[in-house]
């Protein structure tokens, strides 16, 4: 791969992806979520792991419609419009004003620092909210792209637990002043 390629910086821009657009995905209506959100997605967003993701999303959605404007969106390259992976928060802030990250770059466009521009729009999107005070990341310990990822952005290694699946994951957290000054 080009070494230029590498080190361009990378410019994403998020899509609303609806609660209608999250349950067609989740029903595996690839069409019907690209024609819903307006771009055309990646058979990525129809794989069993995102279906599972985009059902919660889109019930989480309808029980709370104030959730809208935090939850998974579509993440596009610019200028060029192809969608690259999915970004967004696991929700509004809770009552400690924390928000927590999630991404995901679809498998054709890793390793071009796509997740790492998505991350700095997230921070960005989270520093401008005033009632927001702290972005966490969860992170499987055996995730090495992921660590890599968050490095440089400020987080802090804050705890661990154990997933579903018995792994162990990494709470990492960041203050959102800390990202306002950067």
């Amino acid at each position: 791969m080009n070494s230029e390629l590498l080190s361009t910086p990378r410019r994403v821009r998020f899509v609303e992806l609806s609660a209608v657009a999250l349950r067609a995905l989740a029903d595996g209506d690839l069409a019907g979520g690209s024609a819903e959100a307006g771009v055309a997605l990646d058979a990525h967003f129809v794989r069993d792991r995102a279906r599972s993701i985009f059902a919660h999303r889109a019930d989480q959605v309808v029980r709370d419609p104030s959730a809208a404007p935090w939850i998974t969106r579509a993440a596009v390259s610019e200028p060029d419009g192809t969608v690259i992976g999915d970004a967004g928060f696991h929700g509004p802030p809770d009552a400690a004003g924390a928000v927590e990250v999630g991404y995901t770059v679809v498998p054709g466009h890793r390793r071009r620092g796509y997740a790492r521009a998505m991350l700095k729009a997230l921070l960005v999107r989270a520093a401008a909210e005033p009632g927001v005070r702290t972005v966490r990341a969860t992170i499987r310990s055996d995730n090495s792209a992921s660590l890599a990822t968050i490095a440089g952005f400020g987080f802090t290694r804050v705890g661990e637990r154990r997933d579903a699946h018995g792994g162990l994951v990494l709470v990492f957290e960041v203050p959102a002043d800390a990202v306002r000054a950067a």
